[in-house]
């Protein structure tokens, strides 16, 4: 499976050029082979979250239309990041993920709010646990930016068999040396890959750290990103889970009769 990830700077509060952006990739750097594409976390309106109650999306309306466009367009399957997005009078950050024929399969409202950005202040977090979904005939699943700091969502996700889980981040610069080592830990102990989408530039307020990373289940970095706009070429062999957990077999070998 060939995975691409799509590292850019997203402008501050200007849906139509970040979309300008994307629409860029997609035209100019889409490699043939490529089987899913991957954008990172807030891509519409970034953290302009004073405004997001006037900017956000309208429950996906504008986000679907668009991703689905570009899925059916290039005939692509869209791990598409997340949105700013507005429903039930709240806004939300919101991930989705579109089939090759551009159907909208699953979406995920981020449930851990940043305290240090004050994200709680404006945004509303999500009820629900993530979920797997499919692509290419395979389990997947996704989590957004700061859920990476939280385990039990994540080996969910890997009880519930997927073989890939898609981190879409704006992380910082600050904190660049938990971001790598995070993501190789959730690889690791889960025995899945590991593939995460991370921003890059300065939005004016903050120092975003790029270095968007596919990590194998054993913990190998396969590619890693700078800290500028570039995209990532990777080939996955999903095989390779499964030969992990029957090497060593951490889901066998949990105690479950002693965990709370």
């Amino acid at each position: 499976m060939n995975i691409q990830l799509y590292q850019f700077e997203v402008a501050l509060g200007d849906v139509e050029q970040n979309k300008s952006k994307i629409e860029y990739f997609f035209e100019n750097h889409l490699k043939e082979n490529t089987d899913i594409v991957v954008l990172p976390e807030m891509w519409n309106n970034g953290y302009d979250l004073e405004n997001l109650n006037e900017k956000a999306d309208d429950n996906l309306g504008n986000t679907t239309e668009f991703i689905s466009n570009l899925a059916n367009k290039f005939n692509m399957n869209i791990v598409a990041g997340s949105v700013s997005n507005k429903k039930d009078e709240a806004v939300y950050n919101t991930l989705i993920i579109f089939n090759d024929r551009g159907d909208l399969i699953y979406n995920y409202d981020k449930i851990h709010l940043v305290p240090m950005l004050n994200e709680p202040k404006y945004l509303a977090p999500g009820a629900k646990l993530p979920e797997t979904f499919e692509l290419c005939r395979n389990k997947m699943g996704g989590i957004i930016c700061y859920d990476l700091r939280f385990p039990e969502p994540i080996r969910q996700l890997a009880i519930d068999e997927s073989k890939v889980i898609f981190v879409v981040a704006q992380w910082p610069e600050s904190r660049l040396y938990h971001w790598r080592h995070l993501n190789i830990a959730r690889a690791i102990e889960n025995e899945v890959y590991i593939v995460a989408c991370n921003s890059c530039g300065n939005d004016g307020n903050t120092e975003y750290a790029g270095h968007s990373m596919v990590i194998a289940p054993n913990g190998d970095v396969l590619s890693e990103a700078s800290n500028q706009e570039t995209t990532l070429n990777v080939e996955i062999d999903l095989d390779m889970v499964n030969e992990m957990r029957n090497q060593i077999p951490v889901f066998k070998n949990r105690r479950t009769d002693l965990y709370s």
